[in-house]
């Protein structure tokens, strides 16, 4: 199948991308066929964001969004935030001392999920074809080494490779361009910063993990548009991170957990800090009476500008949150991946429209850095690299200094060149984690949690979770890092099982979230994650 454009994922940044491909070509009564393929069942389905949404982007894209309905329901009325001591005591930090970028007046507290649903919609209303549950399994290229399009994966394929009943070739999308909107670690991204060098000029990528889960809650103690952010505890002071608390429509809460995963001890179980988190009283006032309805997680590309790749390669783009295009000063980058969209379509447009046709949109990265994303990022480049450097009080107090006094115009540049893999120590030089056992009603196992995501997998198929090296979870990982996979994984996929000859590294593949976690942080990069059958994984409802 061909097209003028064929978009990799229904996230903010392929979406924008589409609509305003469309709204372009239409405008200016030019044919431009737009194709988005989105490995979850439905748009929607694998999308998982806090999400706290600024509408700078959004006002540009479609200007009367409110008269169209976009599930924009509750604005924020209220900041809070703290800072946890230990698991009884908090000290809430006044308003003058919160730096500028994580004030939230005019924002909206949504479901990154019904937008992207919403913003389908207003896409396939003007003309995007979009094709869901089909996974971008690989990359075909031209003679001359430029992108051609993507490969659908096969369905039907059994774990031994054979044919099953129903077997189904995937197909090959061809496209004049084709953009990469996978999100946060996209495997086929991964695949082009390699090929094409990318990222030689940037620093590595750095990252965490949110953990998230939505509850209902009793209507006494819900405050729609209420936000509260907080750091500190459980979290111990080598590892950095934060959490949230937003309060939704319809008497519903989301509640999460964000870390960094640069920390050093093997022995750290996100998931379970996140499960003790909720004990604190500050969360459990609001929980304790209220019922989880969903939970779900997903890592999160934080390293900012210093870290952004070359977005531009010979046949297409990077965009979004596969290249890095958040923005963790703000902690918010669905603004910021729909911005990176639309300069992409813009760019795509014109180079369509010329006799010449354009292998290498180099247009896209003068654009970028005339654009306000460009200045945004720039202005909170340090954010990150400060806390890692200094800790959470004094990197803190240091980006209050620069964003609240200097607006981010200071004359230099952090950097943080460390890799987050290469972090780990060896488990016998870190202390032990004694994580409390879950009690049902605030906090819960790994499996139970999984229930909740609504994942699903076909079973019999090729495993996904692919390791380049079937002897290092257990010659190298066991033995120096007490194999951490076990822990960072947020959904119980890997377990070190006693075998016949001995530990064996066992995948529970199903139970994967897509969250990729695993393909960041395994200490010997070992994991590589690819895409399952189509429609496999997640389907998150209201996330």
């Amino acid at each position: 199948m061909d097209f003028d454009v064929v978009i990799i994922g229904a996230g903010p940044a392929g979406l924008s991308a589409a609509y305003q491909i469309k709204k372009m070509a239409n405008a200016n009564d030019q044919e431009i066929s737009v194709c988005v393929l989105e490995k979850g069942s439905e748009v929607g389905a694998h999308i998982l964001s806090g999400a706290i949404l600024e509408t700078s982007a959004l006002d540009e894209l479609i200007p009367d969004w409110q008269t169209l309905g976009a599930p924009l329901n509750t604005p924020v009325t209220r900041d809070e935030l703290y800072l946890f001591k230990d698991h009884e005591r908090a000290t809430k930090i006044p308003g003058w001392a919160i730096p500028a970028p994580m004030h939230n007046d005019g924002n909206y507290v949504i479901s990154l999920g019904n937008f992207c649903r919403w913003l389908a919609n207003q896409a396939e209303n003007i003309g995007v074809e979009i094709f869901p549950g089909f996974a971008a399994a690989d990359i075909t290229y031209h003679d001359d080494g430029s992108v051609k399009g993507v490969l659908t994966g096969d369905m039907g394929v059994a774990k031994d490779g054979t044919h099953k009943d129903g077997y189904m070739p995937g197909m090959a999308l061809n496209g004049r361009y084709t953009l990469f909107a996978e999100g946060c670690r996209g495997h086929l991204g991964k695949q082009l910063i390699e090929r094409f060098k990318l990222d030689e000029q940037s620093d590595p990528q750095h990252y965490a993990i949110g953990i998230k889960e939505l509850w209902e809650v009793d209507p006494a103690v819900h405050e729609p548009g209420l936000v509260v952010h907080g750091s500190g505890w459980p979290l111990d002071g080598d590892t950095s991170g934060g959490c949230f608390m937003y309060h939704a429509e319809d008497n519903q809460v989301v509640v999460g957990l964000i870390v960094d995963l640069n920390y050093s001890n093997p022995h750290l179980s996100p998931f379970d800090e996140f499960q003790q988190m909720k004990h604190h009283p500050h969360f459990a006032a609001v929980l304790s009476q209220g019922k989880r309805i969903s939970y779900g997680a997903r890592a999160i590309a934080k390293g900012g500008l210093n870290a952004l790749p070359e977005m531009a390669f010979p046949g297409g783009l990077l965009i979004g949150c596969d290249a890095g295009t958040l923005n963790f000063a703000k902690i918010k980058g669905t603004h910021t991946a729909m911005k990176s969209g639309m300069l992409a379509a813009q760019s795509v447009v014109k180079a369509l429209s010329q006799d010449k046709e354009t292998v290498t949109l180099s247009g896209y990265t003068e654009a970028f850095k005339q654009s306000w994303l460009h200045q945004e990022l720039h202005s909170s480049r340090n954010f990150g690299p400060a806390l890692h450097k200094f800790g959470t009080l004094i990197g803190g107090a240091y980006n209050w200094l620069e964003q609240n006094l200097f607006n981010g115009k200071v004359p230099w540049t952090l950097h943080d060149r460390t890799p987050d893999y290469a972090q780990l120590k060896p488990a016998s030089e870190c202390p032990a984690k004694d994580y409390p056992k879950p009690d049902g009603k605030l906090s819960f196992d790994k499996s139970s949690s999984v229930y909740m995501s609504n994942t699903n997998h076909e079973e019999d198929q090729p495993v996904h979770l692919q390791l380049k090296d079937l002897s290092i979870p257990v010659q190298v990982n066991l033995p120096r890092y007490d194999e951490p996979a076990q822990r960072y994984c947020p959904a119980g996929v890997y377990e070190i099982v006693e075998g016949s000859a001995g530990p064996e590294l066992q995948i529970n593949a199903q139970n994967c979230v897509h969250c990729k976690t695993c393909d960041i942080k395994d200490p010997s990069q070992n994991i590589c994650w690819v895409v399952p059958e189509g429609a496999g994984g997640p389907n998150y409802p209201n996330m």
